[in-house]
């Protein structure tokens, strides 16, 4: 069976998934939701120290803006070049040992990367699915968006949804550049999904992924 006949069986799952999309984000934000009061990743959450940060079951940390700048652990964040706005971005994964599957969100492959201030505080996550999974789970990333919302709550996002351009084609009959955005107990939350194919993209590859953004907000 060709690439292009496996994202044919697919588009029906893909369409359906669509719709629920837009049957649950408003085009406007709506009243406030429910507070969000669990953990953002596993046992990590937004505004907790750095220095609280489990001792175990994360491995391969390193700076995200220089990955050959591997460091020994959650400590050494301050190893790490400050962005514009003071925060210090590390690149980590789950340790095998105790994650099998190796580094995986809501059965997603994901690239992880955790942003801490110069208080030494979480300041923010960013999970992206990983460009190098393989076809047939990486064909489903646009999904990991759809859970994303859930945990934080269907209702009061503000969802944004771009046309076609340049050239851009479906993939299996569906067209996607959604962005999303709501803000929930103290967390700014962006969540971008996209699924299409570019202009110079053949029917063996296409865009396909999630990316995540919750970042520490005052309101």
């Amino acid at each position: 069976m060709t690439i292009s006949s496996r994202l044919s069986r697919f588009a029906g799952v893909m369409a359906v998934a669509l719709l629920l999309s837009q049957a649950v984000t408003p085009a406007t934000p709506a009243a406030r939701a429910d507070e969000f009061r669990g953990n953002d990743l596993r046992d990590i959450r937004i505004g907790m120290r750095a220095a609280d940060l489990p001792k175990e079951g994360y491995v391969d940390f390193a700076c995200a803006d220089d990955p050959k700048l591997a460091l020994d652990g959650w400590a050494s964040w301050k190893d790490c070049p400050a962005d514009a706005a003071a925060l210090r971005a590390i690149r980590f994964g789950y340790d095998p040992l105790t994650s099998r599957e190796g580094t995986m969100v809501a059965g997603h492959p994901a690239v992880l990367t955790l942003l801490v201030d110069e208080a030494g505080q979480v300041a923010g996550l960013r999970i992206e699915t990983d460009p190098k999974a393989r076809l047939y789970i990486r064909k489903k990333a646009f999904l990991l968006g759809l859970q994303a919302k859930s945990r934080y709550g269907d209702d009061g996002w503000s969802c944004v949804e771009s046309q076609p351009q340049g050239g851009e084609q479906s993939v299996g009959g569906v067209y996607l550049k959604e962005r999303c955005t709501k803000t929930i107990s103290g967390r700014a939350l962006v969540v971008e999904r996209n699924l299409f194919r570019r202009s110079d993209q053949d029917e063996k590859n296409f865009v396909d992924e999630t990316r995540i953004s919750i970042l520490r907000s005052k309101s």
